[in-house]
């Protein structure tokens, strides 16, 4: 008769099970090993590739207790992937299955930077793409006159612009006013970054902090969560949150 000998080992030394948490793109983890930090940007042949805030990629196996994410040990795996096409896109539109992206029309929508171009592009993206309309990049809104008066909107080339921290009396409120007409929309929200756009509880915080006046308000909202002090790490962890428009404030 085989024998078997009962396992005397600790229950306190017994490794303890970790959480599997899919490498979804964007997500932000360290490899301990290496020290190495970044979001996820591909994850196939039971390997991940992380970017981290240089640029840099790095290729690492997916292990049992491979990764850190928040400081916990996790094991990453493949994402799964859904049996079917999903009947409605990110923003709540019926999806157009096997439709090609209409060639770019004339009108144009602007947003500030490349942090509201991305969140536009994942929530709108399919929208945009199958209305043939092109987001581009603002980079401040002094620049918006300007530009508003290079593009000459009409009837044939409407404008939208999306800007930060829109609300009565402020200087974005101004120029917003002094640029719209029929063919030129300007909306915003009132949130001093298209961060606090994403609501606290799809990041499973509570609120977005309070940041002093004076201090840069990205890098103390890192700060006062406990985050790495990288702004693009950071972000790339918000926008991995975001899966379709209900992870957004209203406003």
């Amino acid at each position: 008769m085989r024998q078997y000998s009962p396992d005397l080992t600790p229950p306190w030394k017994k490794p303890r099970p970790v959480p599997e948490v899919p490498a979804e793109p964007g997500l932000v983890v360290e490899e301990p090993g290496s020290g190495f930090c970044g979001a996820v940007i591909g994850c196939e042949a039971g390997t991940v590739t992380l970017e981290d805030r240089f640029g840099r990629h790095r290729v690492f196996p997916l292990q049992p207790r491979g990764f850190l994410l928040e400081g916990r040990v996790v094991t990453l795996v493949k994402p799964a992937s859904g049996p079917g096409r999903p009947a409605r896109t990110a923003s709540g539109s019926v999806a157009v299955h096997g439709a090609r992206a209409r060639v770019a029309r004339a009108g144009r929508i602007y947003v500030e930077g490349r942090h509201d171009a991305e969140l536009v592009e994942k929530v709108w993206g399919d929208d945009l793409r199958v209305e043939g309309v092109v987001v581009e990049y603002l980079e401040g809104v002094d620049e918006l006159p300007a530009i508003v008066e290079s593009f000459a909107p009409g009837p044939q080339a409407r404008l939208g612009v999306l800007v930060d921290h829109l609300v009565p009396g402020s200087k974005e409120w101004r120029i917003a006013q002094a640029v719209s007409d029929e063919h030129t929309l300007v909306v915003g929200h009132p949130y001093i970054d298209v961060w606090q756009a994403v609501k606290p509880s799809s990041l499973g915080i509570g609120a977005w902090p309070e940041v002093p006046r004076g201090q840069d308000w990205k890098t103390g909202v890192c700060r006062a969560l406990g985050w790495p002090e990288h702004t693009g790490a950071a972000w790339q962890r918000i926008l991995g949150r975001v899966r379709s428009y209900k992870d957004l404030q209203p406003e």
